[in-house]
């Protein structure tokens, strides 16, 4: 059984003591920490409650929130996690110890339209609100924080650093210097400074020598190591903050290249200030804000904030190193935050993949950010193979992460030339070698649109949804090319597109599978024939072989989507019945459905975290096809239908107004605290895909048809 989620440590820590208690004022023993090299915890929960960054390309610093604090910050990359977790820990003179992470806690966003939060954690006798910016002139994250005792008992204030410098945290070393605590490896260092200054501080190895491992054991810090490393490092600094006479501090965490510039980042930025950072942030952000199109035509308030909530999401997802790099998630789910078997480095989610940086530019583009969509071709481009594939993903430097060849991520971006009318060089050779390699792309002996992966990622075949990607890549290919006078090859193009398109139902359509007598769209075929019963697994720890027939999935409406058939097609509107009965379910959040038949990627039915080998799990539900198929439903005339689906999208955001990867199906696990379905599970939050398909539902229904249709597939297609 997977560990559970590990409790923030990167935050803040308030001890409570008796009025009057002696308080530690020497180190118990002087020189480097013992316990070398520490213990390695894996980052922290993938279920982010905030996710924020300032508008400004000097300030490459990135953070989230946890149930309690900070939570996986970001330098100088968002493929870069460099700190693992801020948080704050209580303990009175009776005895107890409580974490932010250990007490109830809300998490309030400054408003819909900037990234900023506040949490409020209340313990026995304490309460303490943080909240979090970042400063737009450099790379700081700066923490308002106010602790008040409840009771009039004074309280000892502490505050807990852990880094990761460059995502490993296994080379890191910290140390005092001054009232800061520093903490560097070979090519990265960050700087905690308090205002008013830390009075005490240590650093030491984590699960031996920290501070919370210190105070957790004796109710007090009784070490003050000068320093630590190489190895995992925890550092703690007391605040002289008692919750009663003095309630108030401005942490400050700044990153730099090497100590000097981290300690100088930090310095500049405690003094600008709390309350200037906050406003630079805030004007940066309502300045973004108020250049796109508001959302005018929805009147629940709550669908408005998630709309913001989701630009805002989308926008601060860009790199701002590499522009154009928009990743997936800044999380790491289940496995990929503690097995380094699964993710060596950190994880898959924070890496740019081409499917999903299409979802965020046509969406960014509907909203009225054009320059963010063609930052994101450019980009892709950028990366593009020379035999002219698209990687699986890239690090947001531009780097292939993994190497799986799949034709839809290839094709997307070709259709989003089109939508921004690119015709410029650069564009027109990428177009060229994306069509090619299309049309001449082979594997395991089947010709294309035979694909190595579909979307899902652990594949090979025919998939209906990743054919109509094809179709409209080639479409819109061909109609570039005739623009800049290459009649030939778009001409090529276009028969290859008409032929596909003529065998899609071939391919991947069954007439004698077992959920309906009438045609329906397999999720995909191994071999071509949907009417054989090939067998095959579907991954994702399901225990056993499968008939292709059986198996389903909501991708099919990619066809629809992209212009390649008619809403009222017959098998579409079949399929479409099959999935509502085979993947769908009804919970307090609305309708969802399940990605595909079998699908096991999700908890355990326990509630215990994926992992690959290690025992059945289950796939839960994924709020975007709701999404999905509000937008099949604008096309079949439905937009009522089409609104219930964004009333069922905006039901799943969390209390940050973040939208999840997926939410508990009917089969949560009441050993995980009794969650109720509909709610996020601790899949990635938030999932860029989900909020740019929420805000393209938006804008679709503004303009009363999807956005993303490319108009000259559907011309030659269902028009």
């Amino acid at each position: 059984m997977s560990r559970r989620w590990r409790t923030p440590l990167l935050g803040i820590c308030v001890v409570a003591a008796v009025a009057g208690t002696a308080l530690p004022t020497s180190a118990a023993r002087a020189g480097d920490a013992p316990g070398a090299p520490g213990t390695d915890p894996g980052y922290a929960g993938a279920d982010k409650l905030g996710f924020g960054t300032s508008r400004s390309a000097q300030s490459p610093v990135w953070f989230t929130l946890g149930r309690g604090g900070a939570a996986d910050l970001y330098y100088p990359n968002l493929s870069t996690p460099a700190s693992r977790q801020l948080q704050v820990v209580v303990i009175d003179g009776a005895g107890f110890v409580q974490r932010l992470s250990d007490v109830p806690t809300r998490t309030e966003p400054a408003d819909p339209k900037t990234p900023s939060y506040r949490q409020v954690s209340t313990g026995q006798g304490w309460e303490a609100t943080a909240t979090y910016v970042t400063d737009p002139a450099r790379p700081s994250v700066v923490v308002d924080l106010q602790v008040r005792s409840l009771d009039g008992k004074p309280l000892q204030t502490y505050v807990l650093h852990e880094p990761t410098l460059n995502k490993d945290g296994s080379d890191d070393r910290g140390r005092t210097e001054g009232a800061t605590l520093v903490a560097s490896d070979r090519s990265a260092a960050s700087a905690l400074r308090a205002a008013p200054a830390f009075t005490e501080t240590s650093s030491g190895y984590l699960g031996a020598s920290d501070g919370w491992t210190d105070l957790s054991r004796h109710k007090r810090l009784t070490a003050h190591h000068p320093e630590a490393g190489p190895g995992h490092v925890g550092q703690v600094g007391r605040l002289p903050v008692d919750g009663v006479g003095t309630s108030h501090a401005v942490l400050t965490l700044g990153y730099g290249k090497h100590a000097r510039e981290a300690v100088a980042t930090a310095e500049e930025t405690e003094q600008t200030g709390f309350e200037a950072a906050a406003r630079a942030y805030g004007e940066g952000w309502h300045r973004y804000a108020d250049s796109l199109t508001p959302p005018d035509a929805l009147t629940d308030e709550h669908q408005k904030a998630v709309y913001w909530s989701s630009t805002a999401m989308l926008a601060a997802s860009e790199d701002k190193q590499n522009p154009g790099a928009f990743i997936a998630s800044p999380s790491m789910p289940w496995a990929f935050r503690d097995d380094p078997e699964m993710a060596p480095e950190s994880g898959p989610y924070h890496l740019v993949w081409p499917r999903d940086l299409y979802q965020h530019a046509t969406a960014l583009l509907s909203a009225g950010d054009r320059a963010a969509a063609e930052r994101a071709l450019d980009y892709l481009w950028s990366v593009q193979q020379p035999d002219g594939h698209l990687p699986q993903n890239t690090e947001t430097t531009g780097e292939p992460f993994w190497t799986k060849v799949q034709l839809d991520q290839t094709a997307f971006p070709v259709v989003l030339a089109w939508q921004l009318g690119r015709t410029d060089e650069a564009t027109m050779d990428g177009v060229r070698k994306a069509a090619k390699f299309l049309v001449e792309f082979e594997h395991e002996g089947h010709p294309a649109p035979y694909t190595e992966q579909e979307r899902w990622e652990n594949h090979s075949g025919y998939s209906p949804g990743t054919i109509a990607s094809t179709i409209a890549g080639l479409v819109c290919a061909a109609d570039l090319l005739e623009r800049t006078g290459d009649h030939e090859s778009a001409q090529r193009y276009l028969a290859v597109a008409d032929e596909w398109a003529a065998k899609v139902d071939g391919w991947t359509a069954t007439s004698n599978g077992p959920h309906s007598p009438q045609p329906y769209y397999l999720r995909l075929t191994k071999d071509g024939n949907p009417n054989q019963g090939t067998t095959y697994n579907p991954g994702d720890n399901y225990p056993e072989d499968v008939d292709q027939r059986t198996q389903v999935d909501p991708s099919f409406l990619e066809l629809v989507r992209l212009g390649v058939k008619r809403p009222d097609d017959p098998v579409v509107v079949n399929s479409l019945r099959v999935i509502d009965e085979v993947l769908g379910e009804q919970t307090p959040a609305g309708q969802h459905w399940h990605r595909f038949t079998n699908d096991g990627y999700g908890e355990r039915e326990d509630g215990a975290d994926w992992n690959i080998g290690h025992g059945r799990t289950y796939g839960r539900l994924w709020p975007l096809f709701a999404g999905e198929r509000g937008e099949y439903e604008l096309m079949a005339g439905q937009p009522g239908m089409a609104a219930e689906r964004l009333r069922s999208m905006a039901a799943t955001a969390n209390e940050g107004l973040l939208l999840p990867e997926q939410v508990w199906d009917n089969r949560a696990p009441a050993a995980d605290g009794d969650p109720r379905p509909g709610t996020p599970n601790r899949s990635a939050t938030p999932l860029a895909w989900t909020h740019a398909q929420y805000v393209r539902l938006v804008t679709s229904m503004a303009a009363g048809a999807p956005v993303e249709t490319p108009s000259v597939v559907a011309d030659r297609y269902t028009r």
